[in-house]
């Protein structure tokens, strides 16, 4: 595959993929050395469709120092882009967009004590990211990952998670993160049942979690299916939190993830 005359793009290479589920995977690929992000971005993708390329965008879920670029993606049946994507093993080409882009960042926060990640499926993605950068875990007192799918066997990442309370670079931190699964068609041990803004409108979050929500302390990301992201934005703009802008700092920043 070569890339585009413009040369926008780099052409990268497939190192492994995981399948967690039939309609759910997540893939390594290689990394140009000048490509650079912020934890919470998003890279574009590329695959031949036609006489063309087909592009989607997706968050990354490794650390800014990773060798490799990481993504978490939900398989579409005959999906442009994700039929063409699972069908790919180590070896095979891929475009990577040479810059990153999106603004679902801490930058979005001024200040605040306690984070509060909330997503559903891929939207974990980002939050995988964040939770690697040093520095999230001393600016706050608290890290608070909630993670809503459909089935148990669609929590991904959960050993990885669990050990991100251990690692080296902030392991006097670690006690700061607690991570919540909810399961919504199924009763699984351990996870919450309903959906997200439900969990916050009744309580059962903050239960479950052993911690409070309030917007003096609280900064809350929210990625995940639209539906979800609107609902949960609503809900949560009713408890007197509002969306954080450049002009007017606020508590809440919103994703729909891909």
């Amino acid at each position: 595959m070569a890339a585009p005359a413009e040369e926008k793009y780099t052409v990268e290479h497939m190192l492994s993929v995981h399948r967690w589920t039939d309609t759910l995977l997540s893939f390594r690929m290689s990394r140009p050395a000048g490509f650079r992000f912020t934890p919470g971005q998003f890279a574009r993708l590329g695959l031949p469709s036609g006489q063309g390329f087909v592009w989607r965008a997706y968050s990354m879920v490794n650390a800014v120092w990773d060798d490799e670029l990481e993504f978490l993606s939900i398989v579409v049946p005959d999906g442009e882009f994700t039929s063409r994507l699972s069908r790919l093993s180590a070896g095979d080409d891929i475009l990577l967009d040479k810059r990153a882009n999106g603004f679902f960042t801490l930058d979005r926060f001024v200040d605040g004590q306690d984070l509060w990640l909330l997503g559903t499926g891929t939207g974990l993605a980002p939050y995988l990211s964040i939770l690697r950068e040093p520095s999230v875990w001393s600016r706050f007192d608290t890290l608070t990952l909630v993670h809503s799918v459909r089935t148990a066997a669609e929590l991904a990442y959960r050993d990885e998670i669990a050990a991100l309370r251990d690692h080296p670079l902030w392991a006097e931190h670690g006690h700061k993160l607690h991570y919540q699964p909810v399961v919504t068609r199924e009763l699984h041990p351990g996870c919450l049942s309903a959906r997200l803004p439900v969990l916050l409108a009744n309580g059962e979050l903050e239960q479950a979690t052993g911690r409070l929500l309030t917007p003096e302390r609280a900064r809350i990301m929210i990625c995940g299916n639209p539906q979800m992201v609107e609902d949960t934005h609503r809900q949560l703009i009713s408890m007197g939190y509002r969306l954080s802008r450049l002009t007017a700092p606020g508590q809440l920043a919103l994703e729909n993830g891909f």
